[in-house]
C-alpha cells in the first residue's frame, strides 16, 4: 500500500520518499510470492465501486509497467453463503461479469474441485503477482521523482506543529526526516510504530499458514475459489471459509481465512500450527480432488485485521494511515494508493466505513 501511495503522489508531482524496513522482495509482511486472489466477491457498494477502479488501475499498470500482473482466470466462490445472489447483481451493476453455473456444470469445467451446490462464476477475477507488482510500483514512482530507500526502519514518529519527524535507522547510522505528513502503511507494525499518537480501531496481528499442494490431475484447470463451509458433522473440523488459487510452478495454494495464532511481527516462528495444517489437509482430500493432500509446501504470512475486517484509510492531524487489510486488501492496492494520496493532499476522502474512528471497532 506503501509503493501504490508513492505511486500515487508521485504521479501528481509531489515530493515523496518511501521508506521500508526490509530488503526488496522479503517475506515478512503480508504482501510477497506470486499469487493474490483478485476475488470480486463483494456486494458492498463502497467494494464494488473499489472493484471497478482495481480492474482499470491495474490494467493501466500492466501496460505503464510492461508486465503481466493479473492472470484472469476467473473465481468461483461456492458453499452456502447466502450473499452469493446479492454480489451476482451488485457486480453486473458495475459492469462486472457474473453468473450462476450449477455444480455439475463447474465440475466438468474444474475438474480439480468438487462442488456440491451452485457456483458463482467471476470471469474478471482472477491471481494478482505481489513479487512483480511491488516492483513495478516502485520503478514507475521512482520514475517520476520518488526517492525509494529500503533496509530503513522507523524507529520513532513524532508530531510537530509543522508536520511529522521520524527517526530512523538506516543502516546502523541514525538520521531525523521531516516532512509536511506521512502516510503509514506499517501493516502489522502499525500499533507498534504509533502508540498513542492516533486513536485507531483494534489490529489483531496473525500468522496465517496456507499450503501449495502438489497437483495430482495435470489436465485440469483452476480458477481462483472460496469456500463457505455448511451444517453437519463433514464441515465440523473447518475454521472458517476456504480460499485458493493455482501458483505457477508451486502448485495449488489453500487456506484458511484469519485464524492463524495472533503473534508479534518481530517474533514469528514462520512455522505452521499443526492442527490447523491436518483439518487443511484433510479439507484438500475432501474438495480438491486435482491434488495430492499429503504433497505440500506450507506457506507463511500475516494478517492485520480489524473486528469488521473492514480498512482504516484516514487522516488523523499530519498522519494519513492505511491499515488493517484483513487478508482481502491486496487486488485493492492501486486503489487504496489512490486513497491515500487523496487523503495527504486534501484532494478526496476516504469511504466512512474505513474511518479510524468509526463505530464498533475498539
Amino acid at each position: 500500500m506503501g509503493s501504490a501511495a508513492a505511486w500515487a503522489l508521485a504521479s501528481r508531482g509531489r515530493d515523496v520518499t518511501l521508506l521500508e524496513q526490509f530488503s526488496p522482495g522479503h517475506r515478512n509482511g503480508a504482501s510477497h510470492g506470486t499469487t493474490r486472489n483478485f476475488n470480486p466477491g463483494y456486494a458492498g457498494p463502497d467494494y464494488v465501486a473499489m472493484l471497478a477502479e482495481a480492474v482499470r488501475l491495474w490494467d493501466e499498470l500492466e501496460a505503464d509497467g510492461g508486465e503481466r500482473l493479473l492472470a484472469r482466470t476467473g473465481v468461483v466462490n461456492h458453499g452456502t453463503d447466502p450473499h452469493l445472489g446479492d454480489i451476482r447483481n451488485a457486480l453486473r451493476g458495475a459492469g462486472l461479469r457474473a453468473e450462476f453455473l450449477t455444480a455439475a456444470d463447474a465440475a466438468e469445467r474444474w475438474r480439480g474441485i468438487r462442488f456440491d451446490q451452485e457456483v458463482l462464476y467471476m470471469p474478471d477475477g482472477g491471481q494478482l503477482n505481489p513479487d512483480a507488482a511491488l516492483p513495478v510500483l516502485q520503478r514507475l514512482a521512482a520514475g517520476r521523482g520518488a526517492d525509494i530507500r529500503h533496509r530503513v526502519t522507523v524507529l520513532d514518529v513524532a508530531v510537530a506543529d509543522d508536520g511529522v519527524r521520524l527517526t530512523v535507522d538506516a543502516g546502523g547510522r541514525t538520521e531525523v526526516l521531516t516532512a509536511r505528513q506521512a502516510v503509514v502503511t506499517a501493516g502489522a507494525w502499525t500499533a507498534k510504530l504509533l502508540g498513542g499518537l492516533a486513536s485507531l480501531p483494534r489490529l489483531t496481528v496473525t500468522q496465517e499458514q496456507p499450503a501449495h499442494f502438489a497437483i495430482r490431475d495435470e489436465g485440469a484447470l483452476w480458477p481462483g475459489f472460496n469456500h463457505v463451509p455448511g451444517q453437519g458433522p463433514e464441515f465440523a473440523d473447518w475454521y472458517s471459509p476456504v480460499y485458493g488459487m493455482q501458483t505457477p510452478g508451486e502448485g495449488i495454494k489453500a487456506g484458511w481465512h484469519g485464524v492463524g495464532p495472533v503473534v508479534d511481527p518481530d517474533r514469528r516462528s514462520f512455522t505452521p500450527e499443526p492442527a490447523q495444517m491436518a483439518a487443511l489437509q484433510r479439507y484438500a482430500r475432501t474438495w480438491l480432488p486435482g491434488v495430492d493432500a499429503d504433497s505440500l509446501t506450507d506457506v507463511s504470512c500475516t494478517y492485520t485485521t480489524t473486528v469488521d475486517e473492514n480498512f482504516v484509510l484516514d487522516r488523523i492531524g499530519p498522519l494519513v494511515i492505511g491499515a488493517g487489510f484483513s487478508g482481502q486488501g491486496f487486488k485493492f492496492t492501486p486503489v487504496v494508493g489512490r486513497i491515500l494520496a487523496d487523503l495527504a493532499t486534501g484532494e478526496g476522502t476516504a469511504p466512512a466505513i474505513f474511518s479510524a474512528s468509526r463505530p464498533g471497532v475498539r
